[in-house]
Formats: structure tokens, C-alpha cells, sequence
């Protein structure tokens, strides 16, 4: 290990409102405070980096992600509007030059071509593309292109022959594949080598260091990922010299007994949880996700099951899952998105406190994934039970509003209550944020942005709230909070990151950041300074991310 010296610039601290410097040594923050002190420091550090008045911060720590599933968007056909697909059209001239790119190497037209993230409400056309436009752009290659939530897609023939799908349930019929014969069919287009899985993960990983997080919360499970790969990835991340971020590890298989959840934990001993994407719904956005009333564009005259989504889970597989799992000494949790499933879960919940007591219960530190609805019945019941919340601010600003795609599926009434920060905050139910990429992009200021942003004011976090949810707060999710990281202060871990913005602010009591003319003001205010986030404010540049003291990214001279 080495010492380095940071100086010259604003350090995000409780601790110390007023530091300019940080002294980093043997992976931990040794000291922090005042430049004239930290001149007289530079002389025993071994790197002395001069920050020219950029913002050093914890590192972020992003709550949901897939690291496979990332690292083969990276490599694949990209779908989404940020790519420049903007039109049915777009996307198939994509597929098509993803096509003649994989001949190349692939001439034998075995691989699979991966395609992420279409999302026809964005398009003039208003549909997806369909198998024969698939069949037709790729010659016959398998094909896998999945919606942008992740949970249907369309298939190529050959693709959809390979893996049985057609006769399966979850096929509708403009040929998209939801609920089961969608993760039978992702489950053949994920048959990679292990060169290429090491590599989509490094890549992946790499990826987020360079957006300044220092944490990532695998949601592995059987549909995205095999058990040894997830013990690949915890192998490749165990060691902060291996330059990529910390990995906590979950996964999403249901557990029926006692001895199935420790059979799990004894061949992954890594294991923080089985929680994540173990799936009580699908999505919105596929119409899989599990509602109370029906999906508002779908007709009368559709089937009634269809109009409220799909519920895989139910009340006692729920409960006993949670019995099993907190047995075993591990964290349970489920992925959540529709008010029936959250009913369902709370069910679970109940009877799980009966089997087990509510003590008993509460210790297991469970969480939900993704929760949109939480309404007044279940913000109690999570507080009663002890239940955490990994939420993704991100899905509010791509899809909700008066016009976007969540009030067309629910309404602009329902659509209007989701993700109700202020009042999870309120009630002091632990948050954290993640991205759920590649759903959404690996951006964690957007995210921050968007709780402070929600469309009614009065459920819009306050910035350093939605920062803290960002940082600290998953660390305290995974229960590692207690080693002081997500905070800057002598004797925490240096997982920290380095940002050039354009103007730094300060939170004045509202969820609007007021901005100050100077540094010194903010220091008398006694608060940490936070990049202005403003819609039309430029993004904060990433110049540096540094994980126990290891820099995993850097643009920084000294």
C-alpha cells in the first residue's frame, strides 16, 4: 500500500465541512483538513496529486446490477435512444450492421447476437421487431434482442427452435416472450465461453469505476447467470489490488427449506443474501409486473389475467423462503415492482413473523428490490418488519411523468405515486440506490438527480439525502456501514472519487440546491458541498475513483 496526499480542492465531509486535503494511507483515510496543514504532510506522501479545486467525495455505491448482463450490452447491438435508435427502423438497420460485424468473426453463424434495450413506446412505429425482421436482418442467426427492462424480448427462429420456446408459457402473440418461455430462451442466448464471461465482467466493472463507484451489489440468478460464474466475478473483486470495485454478492433462488438455503451458502459462502432478482412480478413495461387494477392500455376484451400482470411468487413460497434463508444466517429479499406483489410480500412477511416471531424477523435485515408502489399499509408493514428498500431513482426520470411510458401502462393517477421518497425517507426506512443496469445506464448523478426531481415536489428527496442513498446507503444495506464507509472521516476505508464540476452547491432545507458564491460560505453553513444538479446543469466529470486505497480509475496528474 501507498499514501497519497489530495489537496487544493472541496472535500464531501460530515467530518469536516471545512477540508481541502485528504491524506490516504494504507487504504484508509488517515487525515483530512486544511490546506497550509496539508503542505506540511506532503513530504511523507508518497503520491501528492493536486485537485485545482475539484470535489472529492465517497464513492458511489450502485444497489442493483447485473455484471454480465452489463457486459454483454457493452458488446452487443444497442437498442436504446442513447445509441441513436429512435425508430423500428433504426433498430433493424442496428441489428443489421451488429449481424455483419459478428460474420466477421463468427462465420460459421453460431453465436448468438445480443441486442438490449428497445423500448417501442419510443417509437413512431409503436411496436417491436418482429421474428421474421429478425430472421430477415440476421440471415438466419440466432438472435436475442431484449426490451429495455429486461424482462420479454423478441427472438430469431432459429433462436426461439434452440431453446423449445413456442409451446411454453409467456409467448403473446406479436412474438415478444415474457415470464417463462423468456427466461428459457435467454438461458440458451447466454451459452458464452468463459473467456467471453470474464471479459463482459471486466468490462463491466471497469466501466463503473470510471463513473466513480466503488461498490456494486450483484443480483445474480439462474436466468442471468450460473452460480460458478457469480463465484468467477467474487474471485476476480475479493482483492482491491485487482483494480475493479467491491462486489457484494446475492442470489435470486427460491430456498423451500433450511437445508436448501445452507446447501446454497456452503457452495457460495461469499453470499451477503438470496435476495435480489428473485422475481414475485416482471415489469411494467413488459405488462408482467403483478397489479391490483388492470393495465390501462390493455382492452376490456383481454384476457383478465393478462390485464394484471403475473404473479410468480405467492404469500407462503414468500414466507418460507424468509424463514429458510434468515436461518441460514443470510439476508432474504425479493424483486418487486407491482402493488399485488408488494400485497403479496407483506403477506409473506405476516406469516413469516408468525412462524418465526417478529425479533427474529426483523434481524434478518430482508430487503425489497425496486418497490414503486409503497403505500400507507406498506410503508407500515416494511418499518414493522424491518425491511430495506433498493430503489432506482433513474426508472422515474426514463419512463415517468404526466405523458410517459408508466402513465400510459397505469394511468396518470397511479403513475403519480410512485417511488414516494420523501415519505420513505420520512418514516426512516433504509434506502439504497442502484441503476438496475443495464436497464438503466450506469450513472449514478442522474439518479441522485432524479429523487430530487420526482413529479410531485412533495415526494422529491432532498440532495444529500439522495446522496447519502447513493453512498452510504448501500453499504448499510449489505450491513458493512459499521466499517465507516460511505463516509469521509479518519479511520474509514478510502473508497472515495474525484469530480470536476462546473458549480458546487449546498442543500438550504428544500429539495432545491441553492447555490453560494463561495466555498468559505458553504463551510460557515457547516454542510458538504454537492455538484449542482439542476436539469440543465452540465453532468460532474469523473477524474478519479479509488477503492482501500487501490485507484481504479484516474485522469489525474500529480
Amino acid at each position: 500500500m501507498t499514501s497519497i496526499l489530495y489537496r487544493g480542492g472541496v472535500v464531501h465531509s460530515a467530518a469536516d465541512p471545512f477540508a481541502e486535503a485528504v491524506l490516504v494511507d494504507d487504504g484508509v483515510v488517515a487525515w483530512l483538513g486544511a490546506n497550509d496543514t496539508a503542505d506540511g504532510l506532503a513530504a511523507r506522501a508518497d503520491r501528492v496529486v493536486e485537485l485545482d479545486g475539484a470535489l472529492v467525495t465517497p464513492g458511489f455505491v450502485d444497489a442493483h446490477v447485473h455484471v454480465l448482463e452489463t457486459g454483454l450490452a457493452m458488446d452487443g447491438v444497442d437498442l436504446s435512444a442513447a445509441a441513436g435508435v429512435r425508430s423500428l427502423a433504426d433498430a433493424l438497420a442496428a441489428l443489421a450492421d451488429g449481424a455483419r460485424r459478428l460474420d466477421g468473426t463468427d462465420p460459421g453463424g453460431g453465436e448468438c447476437l445480443l441486442a438490449f434495450g428497445w423500448d417501442e413506446q419510443a417509437w413512431p412505429e409503436r411496436r417491436p421487431p418482429s421474428r421474421a425482421e429478425l430472421d430477415d436482418v440476421a440471415g438466419g442467426r440466432p438472435v436475442y434482442a431484449g426490451r429495455v427492462d429486461g424482462h420479454s424480448a423478441v427472438v430469431s427462429s432459429s433462436l426461439a427452435a434452440a431453446a423449445g420456446v413456442d409451446q411454453l408459457p409467456g409467448r403473446v402473440s406479436d412474438g415478444v416472450l415474457t415470464a417463462r418461455a423468456h427466461h428459457d430462451v435467454r438461458d440458451v442466448s447466454r451459452r458464452i465461453s468463459p473467456e467471453r464471461h470474464a471479459r463482459a465482467c471486466r468490462a463491466a466493472l471497469s466501466a463503473w469505476a470510471a463513473r466513480g463507484v466503488v461498490s456494486v451489489h450483484e443480483m445474480s440468478a439462474p436466468h442471468l447467470d450460473t452460480r460458478g460464474g457469480l463465484a468467477e466475478i467474487m474471485a476476480a473483486t475479493t482483492d482491491p489490488a485487482g483494480g475493479l470495485p467491491h462486489v457484494v454478492a446475492y442470489r435470486g433462488e427460491l430456498c423451500e427449506t433450511v437445508e436448501a438455503a445452507r446447501d446454497l451458502v456452503a457452495e457460495l459462502p461469499f453470499l451477503t443474501g438470496i435476495a435480489g432478482d428473485l422475481t414475485v412480478d416482471g415489469s411494467i413495461g413488459s405488462r408482467t409486473a403483478a397489479l391490483r387494477s388492470p393495465y390501462a392500455d390493455l382492452s376490456a376484451g383481454a384476457d383478465d389475467a393478462d390485464r394484471h400482470g403475473n404473479l410468480y411468487l405467492s404469500a407462503e413460497q414468500i414466507a418460507g423462503h424468509l424463514t429458510a434463508v434468515g436461518a441460514a444466517g443470510r439476508q432474504a429479499g425479493f424483486h418487486v415492482i407491482g402493488d399485488r406483489a408488494m400485497d403479496e410480500v407483506l403477506a409473506g412477511l405476516v406469516l413469516a413473523a408468525q412462524a418465526d416471531g417478529s425479533a427474529r424477523l426483523r434481524a434478518g435485515r430482508h430487503r425489497i428490490e425496486h418497490a414503486l408502489f409503497v403505500d400507507a399499509q406498506a410503508l407500515s408493514s416494511l418499518l414493522l418488519h424491518g425491511v430495506s428498500l433498493s430503489m432506482q431513482p433513474a426508472f422515474g426520470a426514463a419512463w415517468g411523468g404526466t405523458t410517459g411510458m408508466y402513465a400510459q401502462r397505469l394511468g396518470a393517477v397511479r403513475a403519480g405515486g410512485l417511488q414516494p421518497f420523501a415519505d420513505l425517507v420520512g418514516a426512516g426506512i433504509p434506502l439504497a440506490f442502484g441503476s438496475d443496469t443495464p436497464v438503466t445506464p450506469v450513472d449514478p448523478w442522474t439518479g441522485v438527480r432524479a429523487a430530487t426531481a420526482h413529479e410531485d415536489p412533495d415526494q422529491s428527496m432532498s440532495a444529500r439525502a439522495a446522496f447519502r442513498a447513493h453512498t452510504r446507503g448501500g453499504w448499510r444495506l449489505a450491513g458493512l456501514d459499521h466499517t465507516g464507509a460511505g463516509e469521509l472521516r479518519v479511520g474509514s476505508p478510502a473508497h472515495l472519487a474525484v469530480w470536476r464540476a462546473d458549480e458546487l452547491t449546498v442543500q438550504t432545507g428544500s429539495a432545491r440546491l441553492s447555490p453560494l458564491s463561495s466555498w468559505s460560505q458553504e463551510a460557515r453553513a457547516g454542510q458538504p458541498l454537492l455538484p449542482a444538479l439542476s436539469q440543465d446543469a452540465p453532468a460532474p466529470e469523473c477524474l478519479h475513483t479509488m477503492r482501500d486505497g487501490v485507484v481504479l480509475h484516474d485522469t489525474l496528474s500529480d
